[in-house]
């Protein structure tokens, strides 16, 4: 009979063999979840016999999904970001390391802000850079939109999984429109929107194209379409002083610049990516 460290190392072996690289990790991100236990606690039982068949089988079918392509991400249901675990699957994009750097930055700025700020999340997905800043920035009132219906699910199920929903509404809007009346001003907007453009999509990893929502990655003819819309329509939104904070694909950040510039906004600032790569680009409107 197996134990659980024999099955961990035999999943490692399978995984490394098809060529992932952080097989040992991944191996123990499956078998851990599987049995319903962190890493740490799975290493303190390994040596205990797994006779729980359902387990097995769990560890078994993620496996085989990992195998075929599927990014471990949508094989857990959920995946940890700016110290938040959250639900996470095919309805929304992975949330990146990258992506950190704009929920910061986002923090940063509503901390500069008075007491009882607002923050409007826009393309939100999983919710995650309005939860990171719910946590972070107390008494931060929060509205987060997306087109997608399934989408807002998975954000209306992260406000609940992590006991930050009291402050915040979760509702659907036409991003590429102007905004409804209704929602009134804020002092910070985020948006990491779609901005691959469409004749790039397919040749996207197969990781990427295959499983992560298309809806959420196609930006238009050139991957701009959201930031023309956002910088030209919603910055209407902003408070006096107010700002705009933005996420870009690899060689954007000129253009996303100077569409700011031309929507008004002023101050405007880059931050790079762990690669070196412009990747958040902040400004104030003036």
């Amino acid at each position: 009979m197996e134990t659980y460290n024999d099955i961990y190392l035999r999943v490692r072996k399978r995984l490394k063999s098809a060529g992932i690289e952080a097989s040992e990790l991944e191996a123990r991100f499956i078998v851990s979840h599987s049995m319903g236990k962190s890493r740490e606690e799975m290493l303190a039982i390994g040596n205990i016999f797994a006779t729980d068949p359902k387990i097995k089988q769990t560890i078994e079918d993620g496996l085989e999904r990992r195998l075929k392509g599927e990014p471990l991400a949508y094989v857990l249901g959920e995946w940890e970001f700016y110290s938040l675990t959250l639900i996470i699957n095919s309805s929304v994009l992975i949330p990146r390391v990258d992506t950190e750097i704009l929920a910061r930055e986002t923090i940063n700025l509503l901390k500069r802000k008075v007491w009882q700020t607002r923050l409007l999340d826009l393309c939100c997905g999983s919710g995650c850079i309005g939860l990171a800043a719910a946590a972070n920035v107390p008494g931060c009132r929060i509205v987060m939109i997306d087109a997608s219906q399934d989408a807002l699910a998975v954000c209306r199920q992260n406000m609940i999984k992590t006991n930050l929903s009291r402050h915040i509404t979760a509702m659907d809007a036409d991003i590429l429109i102007k905004p409804p009346a209704i929602l009134g001003e804020f002092d910070v907007i985020v948006s990491n929107p779609p901005y691959i453009p469409t004749g790039d999509i397919n040749t996207l990893d197969s990781s990427v194209k295959d499983y992560e929502p298309i809806m959420a990655l196609d930006g238009g003819e050139d991957g701009l379409d959201y930031f023309h819309a956002i910088a030209g329509n919603w910055n209407k939104l902003l408070k006096r002083g107010g700002h705009l904070a933005f996420e870009c694909g690899e060689g954007q950040a000129a253009a996303v610049r100077y569409i700011m510039k031309q929507n008004g906004f002023g101050d405007i600032k880059t931050y790079k990516d762990t690669l070196g790569i412009e990747r958040v680009i902040t400004g104030m409107v003036k």
